[in-house]
């Protein structure tokens, strides 16, 4: 009995473990969380420097806190990056048009309410998953390699 509760317990610890923020695999909804070591600012820097440095295309930052403050409305430090490499990121639609939803590659920036910055994105595993996509495993490493390349720049 005694060693069932254990087990039990031992059991759920493991389980949310997993499901925390920060764990290096998405939980099931498919997101992936990185505790940044720095500032908002900092932050989308080392991330923006990164991202060019890889030669990546760099389509838009957006101040999502910027838009609700200019709507009236009060949101934590959020900024929205969006960018890809078309040669490897239209693979994915080549494969679903679909996918198409998930591309070009988005990290968001935010920062919590305890003040913590954290880098979240789609993890590319569930985006195959979730397109049904089992023709482009490699291309899909690729873009998982290049992702967590790019946010170790920022990881705690």
């Amino acid at each position: 009995m005694l060693t069932r509760r254990i087990s039990s317990a031992v059991i759920l610890l493991l389980a949310l473990l997993l499901l925390m923020p920060g764990a290096a695999s998405a939980a099931d909804d498919g997101i992936v969380r990185v505790k940044s070591a720095y500032d908002m600012s900092e932050t989308v820097d080392r991330l923006r420097k990164d991202i060019a440095a890889k030669g990546i295309m760099f389509f838009d930052e957006i101040d999502q806190s910027k838009l609700a403050a200019d709507a009236g409305i009060e949101l934590a430090p959020s900024t929205l990056l969006i960018f890809g490499n078309p040669p490897l990121g239209t693979l994915f639609i080549t494969a679903d048009p679909d996918a198409g939803l998930d591309w070009p590659v988005r990290l968001l920036v935010f920062q919590d309410d305890k003040g913590q910055v954290w880098v979240a994105y789609t993890d590319f595993a569930w985006i195959a998953k979730r397109h049904g996509i089992t023709t482009r495993d490699k291309e899909f490493k690729t873009a998982s390699d290049v992702i967590g390349s790019i946010t170790s720049a920022v990881k705690e």
